[in-house]
């Protein structure tokens, strides 16, 4: 069986040009754009465009696997930089931020929800996951409760960031997460 062969560099500078133009497109709000628009922001003909993602949908879906993609593999570099419950704390708030994300593209992900995509549902299996590596080790070090589990944890910021709907709600949606936070720090590290 022949191997894939490496992509080539201008390929990669030409698909991570046109995923930062669709991300930038979708956050200014601009959801209606066309693939032409996004091909002449990354500074490509549109073949190339069609060459990397096949439809609108898929470079939709590989911007917002992009996004999970970032946001979870933060998990993992707060707990080399923080103490496991500072780790939470700052991992808790990045998912407010990528919530606004999601706000600035939620026109266009409507595109694809009505698909048969498993895009969202790999993206919530993802975020629970690093959800639980943090929760995991500040039960081990004993600064945070043992007894909620990642996907609990996960719905309770989703309910938080339906929020968004109205104006000024990321304050709000900070606020709640501190209040979220705080529930789930161990009062006597010493009680486990």
């Amino acid at each position: 069986m022949p191997t894939a062969r490496p992509t080539r560099a201008d390929a990669r500078r030409n698909r991570e040009a046109l995923l930062a133009a669709a991300r930038q497109a979708f956050l200014d709000g601009d959801t209606g754009t066309h693939v032409e628009d996004i091909a002449r922001k990354a500074g490509v003909a549109v073949g190339t465009l069609y060459r990397h993602f096949e439809t609108r949908e898929a470079l939709i879906e590989e911007v917002w696997r992009s996004e999970v993609d970032d946001l979870c593999k933060s998990a993992e570099g707060l707990l080399d930089q923080y103490a496991p419950d500072e780790a939470l704390r700052r991992f808790l708030l990045l998912l407010v931020d990528h919530a606004a994300v999601g706000k600035g593209m939620s026109v266009a992900l409507e595109s694809i929800m009505a698909t048969d995509s498993p895009v969202f549902d790999d993206a919530r299996t993802r975020m629970a996951d690093a959800l639980a590596l943090l929760l995991d080790a500040g039960y081990a070090q004993g600064t945070l409760r043992g007894d909620v589990a990642g996907p609990t944890l996960l719905r309770a910021l989703g309910g938080v960031c339906t929020l968004r709907a109205k104006e000024g709600w990321i304050d709000e949606a900070r606020q709640i997460t501190s209040l979220i936070f705080d529930g789930l720090r161990q009062n006597d590290p010493g009680s486990r």
